[in-house]
């Protein structure tokens, strides 16, 4: 089989092409720019989700693709663009990232900007299985090392109701089965960590780690908009409000049908927190704290 990764770059993308290689698996990889090192066996290929012209080469001959695209003011475009590309290119099976519960909060634009994607690969014709992972474990280590491990802040306002956050390698590892394996296809999968967290909870098991305290932010979202200010662009962080609006008000829980269906398609019970921080964090934060 063939295989095109497209959004092979990012926290989650990375962990599928390091999975793939792990696995002895070759991909071409979608990129504006195929000068960006990938690991063994993956080939870069140049295109680009918003110009659909580029995208006919990269699909030459391939069967299998999965569909990771980023969030963008465009992202259901180019969504679309990548669905009718595969479909014109004849390619056999589509695996789309989503995200968990994503109908039960359409009004987080970008749960919204997912479902017309999800539509078109259902009306395509082609094999399709819609992975829909929680919050990640990973984007604490991608995006807020500093002010955990430096400044002893966690900064994510997730609120007191809990979200069954999930390890960006359970999710690498349920892409790759539905893409080279039988029995996974026409289906959602959620893909969900073992425990509700909460941001205090999160807050007080970085404390243990790190064996210095660790202070949720808490709860005020105009203090969080303030803070991102710099970091992020108006209509991402109108964006990000809303869902951890969402988050507080009603948590994104996985129940024990979600856990259960989480745990097949990745082929183990799903990683905790726990696992995460001892095997992932831990070590970038020593990197971090190190003397020069």
């Amino acid at each position: 089989m063939s295989i095109l990764i497209i959004g092979g770059t990012g926290v989650v993308g990375r962990e599928i092409l390091r999975t793939l290689s792990k696995s002895g698996l070759r991909a071409r990889v979608l990129m504006r720019d195929p000068q960006l090192d990938l690991p063994l066996g993956m080939e870069a290929v140049k295109g680009d989700l918003s110009r659909p012209n580029t995208l006919e080469p990269a699909l030459q001959g391939v069967s299998r693709v999965f569909l990771l695209n980023a969030l963008t003011q465009d992202e259901t475009q180019q969504g679309l663009n990548a669905v009718a590309a595969a479909k014109q290119a004849n390619v056999r099976r589509i695996v789309y990232l989503s995200v968990h519960r994503c109908h039960e909060a359409l009004h987080i634009p970008h749960f919204a900007t997912k479902q017309p994607v999800v539509a078109a690969i259902k009306a395509s014709g082609m094999e399709w299985s819609i992975l829909e992972p929680n919050n990640f474990f990973q984007n604490d280590g991608a995006f807020f090392t500093h002010a955990i491990a430096g400044g002893g802040v966690y900064p994510q306002p997730l609120g007191s109701v809990g979200i069954s956050r999930v390890d960006t390698r359970d999710i690498a590892e349920a892409a790759v089965n539905c893409l080279t394996r039988d029995g996974f296809t026409d289906r959602h999968w959620p893909l969900v960590g073992p425990e509700a967290l909460t941001g205090a909870r999160i807050a007080a098991a970085y404390t243990r780690l790190l064996g210095r305290k660790v202070q949720y932010a808490g709860d005020n979202l105009d203090a969080w908009d303030m803070a991102f200010k710099p970091f992020l662009p108006d209509w991402l962080r109108h964006d990000f409000r809303i869902m951890y609006e969402h988050f507080q008000a009603r948590g994104l829980k996985a129940s024990a049908e979600d856990l259960a269906a989480c745990r097949w398609v990745v082929g183990h019970p799903p990683r905790s927190f726990d696992d995460y921080l001892h095997d992932v964090f831990l070590p970038i934060a020593e990197r971090l704290t190190a003397p020069a």
